[in-house]
């Protein structure tokens, strides 16, 4: 059963994201001859007007055909005879649809569970925090230059900036403070600590200050995945430290049986919930990444074609995409290999 949770959520994500390219064809005028959840052999479908809806045998993936997308055409309502801002709403709205879900999905996280704010409960004996005079009480409002909302984005700043010195700006009794703090290794943890101690308490707020945090939320796992990628590329991080639909799904689903154990089904659904707003947020930043293949890669050449007035050769337009599918798939492999391996290990 908790595989099957992870799943639904994994593959309603996929499934948001065709719907942007799909309702932004439709509205365009384009002609859609296929829309897919899945991949792999068809199990279930039905034609509706002019497009079949099927569903696939893998469950991970999912597509939206439209006509003359990755060929010629001279139906009037292909793709390729659409003008190019057209196209680039129709390629740019999957991404979107997933910073949407993204949004909505954690402004219903808030109004059910509140706020975790960076109010501080005390601090560390012995460490930064307490020797520059912060105390329980304190919220801190800005770390290394940008503002903090969240208790979860200090985490987030010391992982990707281990044992840097970093000036933070805090506030007490409505005035704010500023402050330089250099952490201290700790032994029993294995981590550098700033020393501070946070309750994990919640504050709640009405519809308007949810809009606003749901706001900060999506900006959090977006900021997350940029940061990810970065150490990726400085070697901050391996392709072992990848995880692909696999591991994910694998995750997931021992997250749902952990929570229904310990904390019940309400519980459950706010960290199913909570992996949704990851999941899909990490899944409009890389479908916009200027890679071949992705939404990104499209969106380079159409952009391209914006500024130059004309479309460039579509032959070699396709064969860098064809480049970037082998590539993607190899990657693929690698992941689910390394995913799968993780399993048995």
């Amino acid at each position: 059963m908790n595989i099957l949770i992870a799943i639904i959520v994994f593959s309603l994500l996929i499934l948001f994201h065709e719907l942007g390219h799909f309702t932004l064809a439709k509205l365009n005028g384009i002609r859609v001859n296929e829309f897919s959840l899945g991949l792999g052999p068809t199990i279930l479908g039905f034609t509706k007007g002019e497009t079949k809806y099927s569903l696939k045998l893998l469950p991970f993936g999912g597509a939206c055909m439209m006509e003359g997308e990755d060929e010629s055409s001279d139906d009037d309502r292909a793709f390729n005879k659409k003008g190019v801002w057209a196209r680039i709403s129709v390629v740019a709205a999957g991404p979107i649809f997933n910073f949407i879900m993204a949004f909505v999905f954690s402004f219903i996280v808030m109004s059910a569970a509140g706020v975790d704010t960076a109010t501080l409960i005390d601090v560390i004996d012995g460490y930064a925090a307490q020797e520059a005079g912060l105390q329980a009480g304190d919220t801190i409002v800005e770390m290394g230059g940008k503002n903090i909302h969240f208790y979860r984005e200090i985490s987030l700043y010391a992982t990707f900036h281990v044992g840097e010195p970093v000036e933070i700006t805090y506030e007490r009794d409505g005035q704010e403070y500023t402050t330089t703090l250099t952490p201290k290794y700790d032994e029993e943890s294995g981590r550098y600590l700033y020393g501070f101690i946070s309750g994990g308490d919640r504050a709640r707020f009405g519809f308007f200050g949810n809009v606003k945090y749901a706001f900060y939320e999506l900006c959090y796992y977006i900021d997350v995945t940029f940061q990810s990628l970065k150490m990726l590329v400085t070697g901050g991080a391996s392709v072992d430290d990848l995880s692909g639909p696999v591991g994910i799904v694998q995750n997931m689903g021992e997250v749902y049986e952990e929570s229904v154990a310990n904390d019940g089904y309400f519980y459950a659904f706010l960290n199913m919930m909570n992996w949704a707003i990851m999941l899909s947020a990490n899944l409009g930043v890389m479908n916009l990444l200027p890679i071949p293949a992705l939404d990104g890669g499209r969106l380079v050449f159409l952009f391209i074609e914006a500024i130059r007035g004309k479309a460039l050769d579509p032959e070699k337009e396709g064969m860098v995409h064809m480049i970037g599918i082998i590539l993607l798939f190899g990657l693929m492999f690698v992941v689910m290999f390394n995913d799968i391996r993780k399993i048995f290990v």
